[in-house]
């Protein structure tokens, strides 16, 4: 008699398999979220840091003014010329704002290259050393700094968590610093369009989620840590149709074209009057430095202390209406004093102290429309300042509107916004970042070049390389004279 035979198994429910194979429990999707929330947990916390260590190292500044004035006349130019000697080696890449080395490093897929821009050390050595500026009155953000810094923590545990596919890497790089400028200023909607408009300059479905996701975990730590607060406090203004309205094409116009000036200046063109300052720059840094630090102490002399910092609590001051000291000179003394500290080539960011010129030029507007509101005239001239600097309209309204909390000005800061992007271009018609992103990206190939070219050289050359080279038809090439060599004869 045979034993009966055991009944066969059941197959597992079909919509239970299906539903545990589908793409949202895929490991390495789960791999990707864990390593996207540690980092935005990450670069809240260094924003945090950053910027209450930022408001301390001000305040240390402040404490030492308080012994002389005359105390920066040395101090300042002595630690300036000190910054640009420690970053003339391995920490080149800490110096300037850092948005640059974001785009540089999204665009470049080279492993060696993302290496030195956003490594570890690189961005310990921003935060580190953007303080030390600050401690000495450097008028520079430290916005731009937090960029870099979530960029390359972002950058260090993708590959940490075994991201090694460059366009990955690509993707992790631009969440980090979305997630750096929405914890710097607490503005989650202008992290993304920031990295939208700014660091990437397209717009890929795929990277939605990925920028989403960094933001919201980044900024609920933040509103859990520091509470949800705007940056310069509320603003109840709004700006009537009629004569008013004129304060649009007014800061639009004047606001535009000053940022785009203040790009040109920055940029040191290598042609023309500003290539012999880059010049000067590139032959001796430590003592251009030195001289910069020693022009923007007599600024402050000048200004009563005024230009100093990152320009938060003057800009604060001009949009709650309170009164700045030299008022009408403000905006043109902080000017002066940008441009000198980024020449300086130390480290620094250039967004707040923009946004203070921007406050103070719409409070010189306000002077001439006193059928506009003050408050809403200033509004416009700092989103229409940032916007002639950075190229970015967008993003700039956006950071105005939230660091705010107005939705009443929507209409007339985007339009000023675009109206100074349209008048800074007659200056600047590259944007400044991606202008200086672009000049390390050429830098770049062209180091590849000389390299692919050494490597050819050491080769023994082939029966073809022999005889030069040779045309489609096989015909040798006479080479053609470059307009150096023309001149030379």
């Amino acid at each position: 008699m045979s034993e009966p035979t055991a009944p066969p198994p059941k197959a597992p429910n079909p919509r239970l398999r299906a539903m545990l194979g589908h793409e949202f429990f895929a490991p390495y999707l789960w791999k990707r979220r864990i390593a996207l929330w540690s980092g935005a947990v990450l670069v809240a916390l260094a924003a945090i840091l950053f910027a209450k260590a930022s408001d301390w190292a001000y305040v240390l500044f402040q404490k030492i003014l308080a012994y002389g004035i005359w105390i920066p006349l040395i101090l300042t130019p002595a630690v300036f010329g000190l910054l640009s000697w420690v970053t003339e080696g391995r920490l080149r890449a800490a110096r300037g704002s850092g948005i640059p080395q974001a785009i540089a490093s999204i665009h470049i897929e080279d492993e060696d290259f993302r290496a030195r821009m956003l490594a570890l050390p690189i961005a310990a050595s921003k935060m580190a050393l953007t303080l030390i500026a600050l401690v000495v009155g450097a008028s520079i953000g430290r916005e731009g700094p937090t960029v870099h810094v979530g960029a390359g923590l972002f950058y260090s545990l993708g590959r940490r968590f075994g991201f090694t596919d460059a366009k990955a890497i690509s993707r992790f790089i631009l969440a980090g610093g979305a997630a750096g400028i929405a914890a710097a200023f607490n503005t989650p909607l202008a992290g993304v369009v920031f990295a939208i408009e700014e660091l990437a300059g397209t717009f890929e479905h795929r990277f939605s989620g990925l920028l989403l996701t960094a933001v919201i975990v980044g900024g609920v730590v933040s509103l859990g840590i520091t509470g949800n607060y705007a940056y310069f406090g509320t603003v109840q203004t709004s700006l009537p149709l009629g004569h008013a309205w004129l304060a649009v094409l007014a800061c639009g116009v004047v606001g535009g074209l000053l940022g785009g000036l203040f790009a040109r200046l920055i940029l040191l063109s290598r042609r023309g009057p500003l290539a012999v300052i880059g010049r000067l720059r590139d032959k001796n840094p430590v003592w251009f430095a030195v001289g910069c630090g020693l022009a923007l102490a007599i600024l402050g002399v000048l200004s009563h202390n005024a230009v100093y910092g990152t320009g938060y609590a003057q800009a604060r001051a001009f949009v709650q209406e309170a009164p700045v000291t030299p008022g009408h000179g403000f905006s043109i003394f902080k000017l002066l004093a940008n441009v000198v500290s980024y020449w300086a080539g130390i480290p620094g960011g250039i967004f707040s102290p923009a946004l203070a010129v921007g406050a103070g030029l719409g409070h010189n507007i306000a002077y001439f429309l006193p059928h506009a509101p003050e408050a809403a005239v200033v509004l416009l001239g700092m989103s229409a300042y940032l916007s002639g600097v950075t190229g970015a309209p967008l993003t700039s309204a956006v950071i105005a509107m939230e660091l705010t909390n107005n939705q009443n000005m929507v209409i007339p800061i985007m339009a000023a916004c675009l109206l100074a992007r349209a008048a800074a271009s007659i200056f600047s018609p590259t944007p400044v970042y991606k202008d200086f992103a672009e000049r390390m990206i050429q830098d770049f190939e062209r180091q590849q070049a000389l390299r692919a070219e050494a490597e050819k050289q050491r080769e023994p050359a082939s029966p073809a390389e022999e005889i030069g080279p040779t045309s489609a038809y096989g015909e040798p090439v006479v080479p053609t004279a470059t307009p150096a060599q023309e001149s030379d004869r």
